[in-house]
């Protein structure tokens, strides 16, 4: 994980870019844009976690391990998002592992910074609270459709969801990655895939998969992708108010 000299980037996370001047004037002395490499674990199940980031291009998944080894990807970090946030309000352990899907950079802050900053800054704070308002429905949205939901559809989410938090048409999964996102095995990944770009949505490349239809993909996802999408856009819309 190496250091960036570059300090201008941080409004590219959209939670930092949604704070007012004078908040952000007092978050931007303890930023630092760091660069986290695809496949790096930035915090492993159980790990201290001494700092909070806000993704600017990067994405980053959190996993939970299972008893019997396998792990499922139960959220994406991206530009809309930070990760490190419960170490900053309550326990400093981490939930689970943080991943590094997609290459970028993020802007990270000492969470005992973060949490100083949350007591003295109430739009700070309220932001911070309504996106984990968002982030727990979103959890549970996600449950649902797991449970409901055609392996197909979820895949699309997932797609979308990348797209999204990217702003890439070309993104780096494969086979074996979508199934730990979907929690169904390579096989399964492989026949979903191939009717995708069979059908024009999608192209396979080498540890790749290229959006060529996302209006299609839209289509053919189901309701839950809205929805969550609607979660976060409030935050990103809606007026930061002092609480």
């Amino acid at each position: 994980m190496a250091k960036s000299p570059r300090r201008s980037e941080h409004r590219t996370n959209q939670l930092l870019a949604k704070l007012e001047p004078e908040d952000f004037a007092a978050l931007e002395p303890h930023l630092e844009t760091v660069t986290l490499s695809k496949g790096t674990v930035v915090y492993e199940t159980g790990d201290s976690m001494p700092y909070a980031y806000f993704p600017q291009d990067a994405v980053v998944s959190l996993i939970t391990i299972l008893s019997d080894g396998k792990t499922v990807e139960v959220a994406v970090f991206g530009r809309e998002a930070l990760f490190g946030l419960t170490s900053a309000l309550a326990t400093s352990r981490s939930l689970g592992r943080y991943t590094v899907q997609v290459s970028g950079t993020a802007s990270r802050i000492e969470t005992q910074i973060l949490r100083r900053m949350l007591e003295t800054r109430p739009a700070v704070r309220e932001l911070c609270l309504r996106f984990i308002e968002a982030l727990m429905a979103q959890a549970l949205q996600s449950m649902a459709c797991n449970t409901v939901h055609s392996v197909e559809v979820r895949c699309c989410r997932w797609l979308l969801t990348l797209h999204d938090q990217t702003e890439r048409d070309t993104l780096p999964l494969t086979h074996e990655h979508l199934s730990r996102m979907l929690g169904v095995q390579r096989s399964t990944v492989s026949l979903i895939t191939g009717s995708l770009q069979n059908a024009g949505l999608i192209e396979q490349g080498r540890g790749v998969i290229t959006v060529m239809d996302r209006p299609a993909l839209e289509r053919a996802v189901c309701g839950c992708y809205g929805i969550m999408r609607q979660r976060f856009e409030q935050i990103l819309q809606r007026p930061s108010q002092p609480t």
